[in-house]
């Protein structure tokens, strides 16, 4: 056991806040900051060190941390401060001028001796220095500093205003994210003087609610953890208790698949302190519900884990975490199987109304839901993706009356009782309805693809139609939003579009689609009535927007485990590619390119060219006369230019990228001796001109597939 009785000697420092049932939907990140903002402000105090180990603790009733090795008394440390110029510092009597009597208060010395402060520097250059040994911070202040300013900056969505019954009678107005009834604070087994939220620390929490309801004392800082499981029946590190809750549902799971995303997963962990797991059923009439509905029930309403099969069908039987542990759960199991009924029975209730009416019955009341106030409503937008989307089918060859038809129906589920009470459903129950209605299963896929991808990483549309959609739908959003002053700012994107761009970019890189980006903005912008969007809607901005997504994602790709670079990104970009289908494609023949001998000289004379043709004010003509060239240099490099043309042409048109670039090499030598030899600007302007012409379509064709200057 440690003990902290000398000044110097280190120990285990314990900090715990015991309050009512914190948010559980922060209690992670809750915990993470209290334990990181206890450790940050005693490592600057220098009472902890990078080797004191930090264990962070949460529970729905408690935030603590412990920290190993802190000291009693940070050591002296020495302190050398500019203070003044001496001109400034002191009068023309030589005396402390009120200016530097100020500036040694705020810093804590008013009190020092004025000789004993240094002068350094010479003439005007002159000032007068603070040079001292301060005292190394305290363990019981510095701890007092950092439990205040960690409390108050806690990520706390909403405080709680309350009031707290002081020693001397009174009542004091306190705030915090749930009223707070203890504080533990100790180090080693010695309890620290110290306060926060009306309370004094001391060395008792609680136990658990009903399994072992009480105070437990915590004699030492190191037993903090072991003492709560085995006395009070709580598991407090919130880690530790994910994990056993983890492990139980898959072993209750069995030879079923249980249903734990992270969300959940975090939430339960932060309902219960000593987690149970028993399996619970519901009747199996309610199985004719679409799963999806069935399941979000249960995680969002009851935070239970629903079970499928292997096949991914669901199960009538579930599991639930409870903070109860007990031989005879049958109390448990049946109340919860009694409160899943009525929402499952809401559910069912909802799917069977909304079948009453089709989807196609409810396109005229999209009229009444406003999307936009600049921009009209639900219908006047699903009017704006129908035309969009039947351009896009043509420019594909595409069947547009399936692409029409999806984009008419396709957020008619909006209106539904089931999207109503499950927002997170729309589009999964407009393809239940669009079946139910008989509507051409392409189209009723379409309904729930058109959203995807929902975030990065989602999976993209199987159907052409859904493909269609989602472009049509994301691009409408990006170019009408834009169009009314929203474009996102600094890191607000109320409306996503970040996510939208990054959407349209998967969808038509990884479903390799010819289609022009910048028609396609040209498109969407043309299916707004209203000028003023039109004109906000700067198209070469969304082109640049969408393409800044583009490099992100590319830069997550890569070739054999590597990752493709800046300089590879920078090069295909910066050609401003119409259109982005083939862009991994182009990186990749780039990296393979970059790997010969030749391709540094190539890359370092493209850049020496782009910089001359840069920096040339007067027209170039268009095409280089073989009648002008004189040296025998540029005569090689045109022939040679000229014998390549046709295979460099071949290649590109059949997109043989790799093939293309290797065919570069033969023009490594012949550049070579042109700059050797040749003075492109020469003072007959006749011949200057036509060597640039030369240079430009030297440039125009090495640059068809990626800058390679910027390789260089």
């Amino acid at each position: 056991m440690s003990t902290s009785n000398s000044p110097s000697q280190s120990a285990t420092l314990l900090i715990e806040v015991f309050t009512e049932e914190l948010p559980p939907k922060s209690l992670r990140r809750l915990g993470d900051a209290f334990s990181e903002g206890i450790y940050a402000a005693l490592k600057s105090a220098g009472l902890a060190n990078e080797s004191s180990t930090v264990t962070s603790f949460a529970t729905p009733r408690r935030l603590a941390v412990q920290i190993g090795n802190v000291l009693n008394q940070a050591p002296d440390y020495p302190v050398r401060e500019k203070l003044l110029p001496t001109s400034i510092a002191f009068d023309a009597a030589g005396k402390a001028t009120p200016p530097l009597l100020k500036k040694l208060g705020a810093l804590g010395y008013g009190g020092i001796d004025i000789a004993t402060l240094e002068k350094s520097g010479e003439g005007k250059n002159e000032a007068l220095y603070l040079n001292v040994i301060a005292k190394g911070a305290a363990l019981e202040q510095a701890t007092q500093t950092a439990l205040e300013q960690t409390l108050s900056k806690l990520p706390v969505a909403k405080m709680m205003h309350y009031q707290v019954l002081q020693k001397n009678g009174q009542l004091a107005g306190v705030q915090f994210a749930r009223p707070a009834h203890r504080i533990i604070a100790l180090h080693g087994n010695r309890t620290l003087n110290i306060s926060s939220l009306g309370i004094s620390a001391g060395n008792q929490t609680e136990g658990h609610r009903f399994l072992a309801p009480g105070n437990v004392t915590i004699a030492s800082a190191d037993d903090y953890e072991n003492d709560l499981q085995t006395k009070a029946k709580v598991v407090p590190s919130f880690n530790q208790r994910r994990d056993q809750i983890e492990t139980a549902l898959l072993k209750a799971a069995g030879n079923d698949l249980v249903l734990m995303p992270d969300s959940l997963l975090d939430e339960v962990t932060a309902l219960v302190e000593w987690p149970a797991i028993y399996e619970c059923h519901f009747d199996p009439e309610f199985l004719e519900v679409p799963q999806e509905c069935l399941i979000l029930t249960m995680q969002t309403n009851q935070k239970y884990f629903a079970l499928t099969d292997k096949q991914g069908k669901l199960r009538n039987r579930f599991l639930i975490v409870s903070n109860i542990e007990t031989t005879k759960p049958e109390a448990i199991i049946s109340g919860n199987e009694r409160v899943i009924r009525p929402r499952l029975a809401d559910a069912r209730f909802f799917f069977q109304q909304d079948q009453k009416r089709s989807l196609a019955s409810r396109v005229a009341d999209l009229g009444k839901v406003v999307y936009h106030n600049k921009l009209g409503s639900q219908l006047e937008r699903t009017k704006r993706v129908q035309s969009l989307s039947i351009g896009i089918a043509k420019k594909l060859n595409a069947e547009d009356k399936l692409v029409s038809r999806a984009a008419e129906i396709a957020k008619t589920d909006l209106l539904t009782d089931m999207v109503g009470e499950f927002p997170e459903l729309q589009g999964i129950m407009g393809r239940y309805y669009a079946i139910h209605d008989g509507e051409n299963p392409e189209v009723a896929t379409a309904c729930s693809e058109h959203y995807m991808p929902r975030f990065a990483g989602d999976a993209l549309p199987q159907t052409v139609t859904g493909t269609i959609l989602a472009i049509a739908d994301k691009l409408e959003t990006l170019v009408g939003i834009w169009g009314v002053g929203l474009a996102p700012t600094g890191d607000k994107d109320p409306y996503a579009l970040r996510r939208h761009a990054l959407g349209v970019c998967r969808l038509l890189l990884e479903k390799n689609l010819s289609l022009s980006l910048p028609e396609l903005i040209e498109l969407a912008r043309a299916q707004f009535s209203q000028k003023d969007v039109q004109e906000k809607a700067n198209p070469t901005a969304i082109y640049e927007f969408i393409i800044d997504r583009l490099r992100a994602y590319l830069r997550d790709q890569s070739v054999a485990e590597k990752p493709f670079t800046s300089a590879e990104i920078d090069a295909v970009l910066s050609q401003e590619p119409s259109q982005i289908n083939d862009l991994i494609q182009r990186l990749t023949a780039l990296r393979e390119f970059n790997a010969l001998p030749e391709a540094t000289q190539l890359a370092a004379a493209n850049k020496r060219i782009s910089n001359i043709l840069k920096k040339t004010t007067t027209p170039i003509p268009a095409t280089c006369s073989s009648k002008l060239l004189q040296i025998p240099a540029e005569v090689s490099l045109y022939k040679a230019l000229e014998v390549i043309t046709p295979a460099l042409h071949a290649t590109y048109e059949k997109r043989q990228f790799v093939e293309f670039l290797k065919a570069l090499v033969a023009l490594s030598a012949p550049i070579d001796q042109f700059f050797a030899d040749v003075m492109v600007m020469d003072p007959n302007p006749e011949l200057r001109d036509n060597r640039l012409a030369l240079l430009q379509q030297l440039h125009q064709k090495m640059n068809l597939v990626a800058d390679l200057g910027k390789l260089a």
